[in-house]
């Protein structure tokens, strides 16, 4: 450790580090726009000038390495008179938008101008004007003359998003941050730029010109999108949420927020909501009161168990649902005589039932020092894009990523190994890995496992097996490696090289609350039997099959074959399958817990009140359960339900949490690759109810209607070309596409996304898929 004095203050800080660090280890501000503690150092601000004892000249703390000794004065008369200089210099051309910008009261530009700023200016000349920029609908580049070039929205670019949207051009006052040309700014974690931004350059579209600041309540949160649990502080003027922002927690999101995250709020208040209760009768909608809608369901469900037997009831949910939905939904429905409740929709292997609760395996922050990482079935970026950011930060540190997946997307992250193979081929890269690992270990290959392993594989094993404590590996089944028919194989191959290897294994589970619908016993005994084997009543919780479950042209005709549907929904879906349609609260007008990859459970309270006549899930399903006889559901607040499933203030449930499967280890080999099949892929913005009725997120580039990707020798085969029509078809159902050529993919498959209306005629998720070109006509 190296000591140094600053403003009178003794500090110890590691060699290497700057002032800037020993400055706030003490709590002593230095005021700055350029430095940000998870970003390269620049020094083109100039703002944090320093005097340091014996130097010649002020100093920058942010890029001055600490020495032994070294005694530093942050607001000494000549640290001072530096600070103002610079001050002066930013405000030259920066323009007097301060009435009208977004950016005001929470400015840093604003603030520190006060303290270091002048009330007149020397320079009589023209202010210099920038064209505004197009960066998409998410991020406004309007006024760009209020730059001041700290770029933070460049470097955050390169170093923590992956890709360069934005970089800087000219010199001196031609000088502007500026994208590329013709293009907009397309990652799934842009909107972090605006946070970064210290002045109103960077703006929100969707919040522009809706509030100021000062008018806004704070009201903490947790994201009801990914598995991560992002922490988040939502806004609030009115009794409406106007912006979402990340609540920083270095231990779950540090102090980012994925663009889902940050801009789905904008479904919270539009058209498509559902705002009172609804029935069905004689095929005509009319809006009712909740005792008449409650009353109707309970009747319903009754007759439906008294004709046909309480088996003939299955209960649907979603991973959005909280721990207190989940858990009173599978009361009410065993309390009735049925086992048929669920929340794995898009989950077609059962096998792991009964012996895993899956989970990461380890902390969320662990991710970013991990040294060796293999990823199985999981299209990274798109379903967890923070823990994207996690593993770019490990491999930029010295990590090793491999990936085993059927496309080949662009991770943005340098990848050591990758084997790209059909989904039916996934188990028999694993296969090779196995025997490869064996070989290396020296160690008696499991029956089967004799084939001679590909390059790939040998190097995904060397990579991992590196026998050394100090190079933490882990080994992570994504979401499409969970929802593959042949998942228990796959997780039992992933098991045995971890246990191998010394790796830790680990699941990126699917939505917010996976992990607590495992713990409160939400699954069914047999899920395949939700849709495959049709009931006579449903009861959907936060869930749209035909978008929702692993092969929507079976969950729709199961649907619309059933004597009642009862539709629990925030938003207005299912008219043409349900009988009855229920408004429940979203994450923001509810309380609940969610609890997250790692196991951490996170409660959260209401940030407004319900809309219309919306109410509760869990009050719902309270009354609900009162209307059907079932005992136990006196429960007068959500953390009452909580309480009795998690014991009162417990947050660390990863001791009811397990990774250790028992399914057997079956070897594979590779396929003939004679029939083609399907990789379905789940759009960032259509993964769940909230984010697929956000306009903003609709109108990028990642919620355009997805394509039909071919691999080059099909297309040449079929006689297409990117941006023909192309007929795909799976069952009895079909679709018309636009057609796209994607080399990477392996030979056998077709690409075409999940979970989106203009394919959910479409068939499972996983397996054969006929493609045809489209007559002129189509």
């Amino acid at each position: 450790m190296v000591e140094i004095e600053i403003d009178g203050k003794k500090v110890e800080v590691p060699p290497g580090s700057m002032v800037m660090d020993a400055a706030n280890k003490i709590g002593t501000y230095i005021p700055h726009f350029c430095y940000h503690k998870k970003l390269s150092i620049a020094a083109n601000c100039r703002m944090c000038l320093v005097e340091v004892e014996k130097a010649p000249k002020p100093l920058p703390a942010c890029a001055t390495p600490v020495t032994a000794g070294m005694i530093v004065r942050s607001n000494s008369d000549k640290a001072v008179q530096a600070q103002k200089s610079v001050m002066e210099f930013l405000l030259i051309n920066h323009p007097l938008d301060c009435p009208i910008c977004d950016q005001g009261g929470e400015c840093q530009l604003q603030d520190l101008a006060v303290g270091y700023g002048k009330s007149n200016s020397r320079y009589a000349e023209e202010k210099r004007v920038v064209a505004p920029k197009e960066a998409g609908p998410l991020i406004s580049m309007n006024e760009m003359t209020r730059c001041i070039h700290c770029t933070r929205c460049v470097r955050f670019g390169q170093e923590v998003a992956g890709v360069m949207e934005l970089g800087m051009l000219g010199r001196g006052e031609h000088a502007e941050i500026t994208s590329f040309v013709g293009k907009t700014v397309d990652s799934e974690v842009s909107g972090n730029m605006i946070d970064l931004c210290p002045v109103g350059a960077l703006t929100s579209r969707p919040f522009r010109y809706t509030a100021r600041t000062w008018e806004l309540s704070r009201r903490k949160s947790i994201s009801p999108h990914d598995s991560l649990g992002t922490n988040l502080i939502v806004q609030v003027k009115g009794g409406k949420v106007m912006r979402v922002l990340p609540l920083e927690n270095d231990e779950i999101n540090e102090c980012w927020l994925s663009d889902k995250d940050r801009f789905s709020y904008e479904a919270l208040d539009n058209d498509a909501r559902l705002t009172k209760p609804m029935l069905k009768q004689g095929g005509v909608w009319a809006e009712t009161d909740w005792q008449t809608a409650l009353e109707y369901v309970a009747h319903g469900l009754r007759n439906i168990k008294h004709e046909h037997g309480a088996d003939s009831i299955a209960a649907v949910a979603t991973a959005q649902s909280t721990v207190e939905e989940l858990h009173l939904l599978a009361k009410a429905m065993r309390g009735i005589g049925s086992e048929h409740v669920d929340f794995r929709l898009r989950q077609t292997d059962f096998a792991l039932d009964g012996h895993i609760t899956p989970w990461l395996g380890m902390p969320i922050a662990a991710l970013s020092t991990v040294k060796r990482a293999l990823v199985i079935g999981s299209f990274l970026r798109k379903d967890h894009p923070l823990v994207a950011t996690r593993l770019r930060a490990a491999v930029k540190n010295g990590g090793k990523l491999s990936v085993i997946h059927a496309s080949d997307d662009e991770l943005l992250i340098p990848t050591a190994n990758k084997i790209i193979a059909a989904p039916s081929d996934w188990l028999a890269a694993l296969s090779d890995i196995v025997s490869a690992v064996s070989s290396a270990k020296g160690v008696a290959a499991p029956a089967g496992f004799d084939s001679k392993p590909s390059d790939a594989a040998s190097a995904i094993a060397a990579s991992l097996n590196t026998g050394d404590e100090s190079m933490p590996a882990v080994i992570l089944l994504g979401n499409a490696a969970m929802h593959h028919p042949q998942a228990s194989s796959i997780y039992a191959a992933a098991q045995w090289i971890a246990e191998q290897t010394g790796a830790k294994l680990g699941v990126l589970t699917e939505g917010a609350n996976t992990v607590g619908g495992y713990l409160v016993g939400a699954t069914a005994r047999n899920a395949k039997e939700l849709f495959s084997e049709p009931k006579k009543a449903y009861l959907l919780l936060n869930a749209e099959p035909e978008l929702d479950a692993a092969n929507p042209q079976q969950a729709r005709a199961a649907l619309d074959a059933a004597e009642m549907v009862v539709v629990m929904s925030a938003f207005q879906h299912g008219f043409d399958y349900a009988d009855v349609l229920l408004p429940i609260s979203p994450f923001s007008e509810t309380s609940g817990t969610f609890v997250n990859c790692e196991g951490r459970a996170q409660s959260f309270n209401g940030t407004v009140k319900p809309l219309g006549d919306t109410r509760p899930a869990w009050k719902v399903l309270r009354v609900l359960g009162n209307l059907l006889g079932v005992s136990g559901f006196d429960y007068d607040t959500s953390e009452a339900v909580r309480d009795e499933l998690f014991g009162k203030g417990v947050t660390d449930l990863r001791d009811k949490l397990n990774n250790t499967g028992k399914a057997a280890l079956k070897p594979a080999t590779f396929g003939s690759a004679a029939s083609l099949e399907r990789i379905a892929d789940v759009p960032i913005y259509f993964a769940d109810p909230i984010a697929r009725r956000s306009e903003p997120l609709l109108r990028t580039a990642d919620a355009n209607q997805p394509l039909v990707k071919l691999p080059s020798a099909l297309a040449a085969q079929l006689g297409v070309q990117a941006g023909d029509k192309v007929k795909v078809s799976q069952g009895n159902g079909s679709a018309i596409l636009m057609a796209g050529i994607d080399a990477s993919l392996p030979a056998n498959t077709v690409r075409v996304s999940a979970a989106h209306a203009a394919t959910s005629t479409l068939g499972a998720m996983f397996g054969a898929i006929q493609v045809e070109k489209a007559g002129e006509s189509a």
